[in-house]
């Protein structure tokens, strides 16, 4: 870093989640490396996954295995090459961990402690009781901070991303950095790189129930998209079963592992309902879990579905699910005793902005890993706990990548004007933002959530698309904000929703429709995937 340009750097890194954490250590190894991330570091979505990372670590499971309860969750999307690079690569991805200091919780013997989520065929998900995310985050981020190339900015937000084709520059369009709003002094600086990383994490705030944390609202994906990005499969959005229903919890994840320990599914009448929907039964993919709590709780008029584990030794609830216990405990509900209330919620975007198997989007320079992405490992549905390895082996991947890469690439900065406030003036009127964040995200809901139509779809194009000229007029006349950056982003990321969905003339995976109820010809299966209209060629 040089005194006159303090956010000059080779490496920029967005994101603080494993991905971005992962990636910034690997690379720091060799470059100077600034990771800016939107509120505190470990506030990302990482730091909130319970169940685990799913990894081939035992004599009793195989590649092989993996690979096919990838392909089969993923209902013929899946690129099986990418579902056999990632697998084939997730032993090496649990021990770059373990050399991290992360520690997944083992049996008496030293073995690692694994247990089994739906759509699994074997035991292989390794985890720390059930607060994995939380474990991980904290190795990498202590390593991150006590790294003398890695420089953390915390309450910094990206607004746009920084491209040769912005600049006016000739040859391919590439990435150049980012304009980044210091939350804090309400400013808008240039950062300077030569290499770009996007791990930003999903867009669960699109929708009005989820899992996910307040940060979680597609910033990185929309960024790419206006930057030229290719994206894909907005419409794969993944509806976690069971999230706590209650009130006050705000949609507190009930992990999948529950399930995957023996939880029992009940509607109101105390009725186990799953076998009726799936020969898995309560460990059946997601999608069919949450479509079919949805379909009970319509057909009732319940409030909330039931998950019963009170089978189990209590000693041992206690002991494998602590957090969790210790949450439903805060809201009157003992786990050991009595089943716990669950609804569907927004959980885990499936599609993203296209990478290939180095990481790199189609804007040169500019890599991208973690639930950001569309890798092709998903699919239609993502397979539980499939998707922190996906973080840490495409994070290696860039990194290779970016290391082999730097000394090739230009270490003069590139002229690009500083931001231009122009006549921007403070906002006097914040509850336009507010407004059209809840509606955004309310329509989405009963318009485009577990279950879709035509006539649905076309009402939210309609809604979003006035919408739309609401949050730009808005945008170009106040002074932005952490709050106005957000809904811009979440405005274009309910959007590339919509138009994915409306394409997907059939329902496969995560996307179901009344008007196209059968899943089309496997033969003809592809994806959906829109570029910005400035970027088509």
């Amino acid at each position: 870093m040089t005194r006159n340009d303090p956010y000059d750097c080779d490496v920029l890194v967005l994101g603080s989640g494993i991905a971005g954490l992962f990636y910034a250590l690997r690379v720091a190894e060799r470059s100077r490396v600034v990771l800016v991330t939107k509120k505190q570091a470990a506030q990302a979505a990482t730091n909130f996954a319970q169940g685990g990372i799913a990894a081939v670590v035992s004599g009793e499971d195989s590649v092989e295995e993996h690979v096919r309860d990838t392909l089969e969750a993923g209902a013929g999307l899946c690129r099986e090459e990418v579902v056999r690079f990632v697998i084939e690569r997730s032993s090496d991805a649990i021990d770059s961990l373990l050399k991290h200091g992360v520690e997944f919780d083992r049996a008496e013997d030293g073995a690692f402690s694994l247990g089994r989520e739906g759509g699994h065929s074997r035991r292989r998900v390794l985890h720390h009781r059930d607060a994995t995310g939380r474990e991980i985050e904290r190795a990498l981020l202590a390593r991150a901070r006590a790294h003398p190339n890695v420089t953390l900015l915390e309450d910094r937000m990206a607004v746009d991303l920084l491209t040769s084709r912005r600049a006016g520059l000739p040859g391919p369009n590439r990435a150049l950095g980012a304009y980044v709003l210091d939350s804090e002094q309400g400013t808008v600086e240039r950062y300077r790189s030569r290499v770009t990383f996007l791990a930003t994490g999903g867009a669960g705030k699109v929708y009005l129930y989820t899992s996910n944390p307040d940060i979680a609202s597609g910033d990185g994906i929309a960024m790419a998209y206006r930057a030229g990005a290719s994206v894909a499969n907005m419409e794969f959005f993944q509806f976690h079963p069971t999230c706590l229903y209650h009130p006050q919890a705000k949609s507190f994840l009930i992990s999948e592992a529950v399930r995957g320990e023996g939880g029992i599914l009940r509607n109101g009448l105390g009725d186990a309902f799953m076998e009726g929907y799936h020969p898995l039964a309560d460990l059946a993919p997601r999608d069919i879990v949450a479509r079919s709590i949805d379909t009970e709780l319509k057909r009732s008029g319940d409030e909330s579905a039931f998950l019963d584990i009170t089978h189990r030794d209590p000693d041992w609830l206690r002991d494998r699910f602590p957090t969790i216990h210790e949450r439903c405990l805060q809201f009157g509900i003992d786990l050991t005793r009595e089943p716990i209330p669950v609804v569907p919620a927004a959980h885990y975007c499936c599609g993203g902005v296209v990478t290939d198997l180095h990481a790199e989007t189609d804007v040169q320079n500019l890599f991208a890993a973690g639930e950001v992405t569309c890798t092709g490992l998903h699919g239609a549905n993502r397979l539980a706990s499939n998707s922190l390895l996906e973080g840490v082996v495409f994070a290696e991947q860039a990194a290779r990548e970016t290391l082999a890469r730097l000394p090739d690439l230009p270490t003069s900065k590139v002229e690009i004007d500083p931001w231009q406030e122009g006549a921007a003036t403070e906002s006097s009127e914040a509850v336009v933002i507010t407004q059209n964040w809840d509606e955004i995200r309310r329509f989405m809901w009963n318009y485009v959530g577990i279950v879709r139509s035509d006539k649905r779809l076309a009402r939210a194009r309609r809604r979003i698309e006035l919408l739309q000229d609401e949050i730009t007029e808005y945008y170009w006349n106040f002074r932005v904000t952490l709050p106005l950056l957000e809904l811009r982003n979440l405005a274009t990321v309910a959007q590339l929703v919509i138009e994915c969905a409306a394409r997907r003339k059939e329902s496969r995976g995560l996307h179901y429709t009344l008007d196209h109820p059968e899943r089309g010809d496997d033969g003809g299966a592809s994806d959906t995937i829109v570029r910005h209209p400035d970027a088509r060629g």
